[in-house]
């Protein structure tokens, strides 16, 4: 038999694991300090709740490590922390409202492995519901800037608004059932060509007349 890891997974040994518990102490600090709670969700969750908000052609469906257990049930590891999150609340009838919750902790993809992308990752949320106002955003936008701050990390904060998204895509005649497969591949462009791109919103059956639109309503800018 040969000792190794499955691929995209790694050993991090005590040195790089003082570093990673030194950062994720300077994030529970900070989420405190705003009154953000710690929430751990199970890694291990039905298949119906991971997809249910995609459609049946969405990457992230391809991604998701989905396994069957002893008693025949449909189930998958979870790719990221907001669907648990949003399972928590659905199941607790009496959380008191507002709610601030943060949570660390990994997440797994089945998806190509390359620099800068593994297969079992940590990843980071922070979460208010029960606050129907834009302070909140700006209050989240704040305690980032701090945090990274604190790290000794120059950042750029980039804001992105999923209603806007959908609008501009709706706006350029693409159909709503493909609007969350068009965020997938959008989401890709800062890292690949606009060729590549493309290409990605070809395969999932978007017309070159719809893709130019879109490219052009990306390119206007906002006064």
């Amino acid at each position: 038999m040969n000792l190794m890891n499955v691929k995209g997974t790694y050993d991090y040994m005590p040195k790089d694991m003082k570093i990673r518990n030194d950062i994720l102490d300077v994030l529970r600090k900070n989420f405190e300090k705003y009154g953000y709670l710690p929430l751990e969700t199970p890694t291990l969750n039905y298949y119906e709740l991971l997809s249910y908000k995609y459609s049946d052609d969405a990457e992230i469906l391809s991604e998701i490590y989905r396994l069957t257990d002893q008693g025949e049930r449909d189930l998958g590891l979870r790719y990221d922390l907001t669907v648990p999150f949003c399972k928590v609340v659905g199941l607790t009838k009496d959380l008191s409202l507002p709610f601030r919750r943060y949570e660390i902790g990994k997440v797994f993809r089945n998806g190509p492995v390359k620099a800068g992308r593994t297969r079992e990752f940590y990843q980071c949320d922070v979460d208010v519901v029960g606050i129907d106002n834009r302070f909140i955003e700006a209050e989240q936008i704040l305690m980032a800037i701090n945090t990274y701050k604190e790290l000794g990390i120059n950042v750029v904060v980039k804001y992105n608004n999923r209603k806007l998204m959908s609008g501009l895509i709706e706006l350029a005649g693409i159909p709503k059932d493909k609007i969350d497969s068009v965020i997938g591949i959008i989401d890709k462009l800062e890292k690949v060509s606009s060729n590549e791109l493309s290409d990605m919103l070809k395969n999932i059956g978007i017309s070159d007349n719809h893709i130019t639109k879109l490219f052009n309503l990306f390119e206007k800018e906002l006064d």
